[in-house]
């Protein structure tokens, strides 16, 4: 059986009492550095998406594109009026 000096003992109790209290502080810091690499690879999707998008915008910049879009949208210029015709698909199987 190996015997322990009280130095010795002293020593490796003030070592397990340091791991103890650093560890709750290291493991914070293991999460948020993981935490900050999620949020830049957010960041730079974001980034790229609001790229694609500006580009769009400049793309879509002319009138007729505007208007095209705005009536995907179900949008109307003014003094216009918006009809909805359903069953347009029924009615042309009826007569073809």
């Amino acid at each position: 059986m190996i015997r322990l000096r009280p130095t010795r003992l002293l020593a490796l109790g003030a070592l397990v009492l340091v791991a103890f209290l650093y560890w709750k502080p290291m493991h914070s810091y293991a999460r948020a550095k993981h935490d900050l690499g999620v949020r830049r690879a957010q960041v730079q999707a974001l980034e790229t998406e609001k790229a694609r998008l500006e580009k769009k915008i400049a793309a879509a910049d002319s009138d007729p594109e505007l208007i095209r879009q705005g009536r995907k949208l179900g949008l109307v210029r003014p003094g216009e009026r918006l009809f909805i015709v359903r069953g347009i698909t029924d009615w042309r199987h009826r007569n073809h």
